[in-house]
């Protein structure tokens, strides 16, 4: 067990160490985000207690779409890893990094910063998001292996305790009269695939989350991370939008 838990603390570090070889993040100005409205009675799908949980519905399909149009307008840089053999998770994915604390401010006061109020961890509490914010496109045939997301040292007492997927697209796609009927356009079939799936002991699936636009999906990083993955993508794109929940 102790030998496994290493090799996972391995592989996401390198991961880790991996990201922060890329080009880094980017300013964005906020005037051009989607407006994003404050949410009203959320509910939340606990799938491990306070360790992982869902929020559906917590974008509007106007603002997941439009976060897609923007993301799409920035260009997307690919992602990749050497793989197990060299001791990292397998990883094929785009990316987007930008900073911006406004942007991540505004989707914290939009209905997180209530989900977190009575959650806890080593006496500190939830202060507000990450401003690295992450965007990641998974076409068909790309995936990220197993690995788990490590917590981020931020200086000044703050740490971040929970990875933050928002999926910007998934589920049913409900055709509308702008909608082109292009079979060469991969984005405008249903997304197939690219659940995130958790395992718990001897690989035992904890659970598995399909993508649903809209929804948000939190999760412990750090030390009690899961080990977990993002399934290979069958038919059409997945996009995601990503942060980290900073404690204080």
């Amino acid at each position: 067990m102790a030998e496994a838990q290493g090799q996972k603390r391995k592989m996401a570090g390198r991961r880790r160490e991996g990201d922060s070889k890329k080009t880094a993040p980017s300013s964005h100005p906020s005037s051009q985000w989607p407006a994003i409205k404050p949410k009203q009675d959320l509910q939340i799908n606990r799938l491990k207690e306070n360790d992982l949980f869902t929020v559906p519905s917590f974008f509007t399909s106007v603002e997941s779409k439009a976060f897609i149009k923007t993301a799409e307008s920035m260009g997307f840089v690919h992602q990749g890893s050497l793989g197990p053999s060299k001791g990292e998770a397998y990883r094929d994915n785009d990316r987007i990094s930008v900073n911006d604390p406004d942007l991540a401010d505004t989707i914290w006061r939009s209905g997180l910063d209530k989900q977190f109020a009575d959650i806890k961890i080593r006496g500190k509490v939830a202060v507000g998001l990450n401003p690295n914010i992450r965007f990641y496109r998974y076409n068909v045939g790309q995936r990220f292996g197993r690995h788990i997301d490590e917590s981020v040292d931020l200086g000044e007492g703050k740490r971040t305790y929970y990875t933050l997927l928002i999926y910007l697209s998934g589920g049913s796609k409900t055709k509308t009269k702008n909608d082109t009927n292009n079979s060469k356009d991969p984005s405008s079939e249903p997304l197939v695939g690219g659940e995130t799936v958790f395992y718990g002991w001897r690989n035992v699936v904890v659970a598995e989350v399909a993508p649903t636009e809209g929804m948000a999906l939190l999760h412990l990083h750090g030390d009690k991370c899961l080990l977990h993955e993002a399934r290979n993508v069958t038919k059409g794109v997945k996009y995601v939008f990503r942060s980290d929940v900073i404690f204080s």
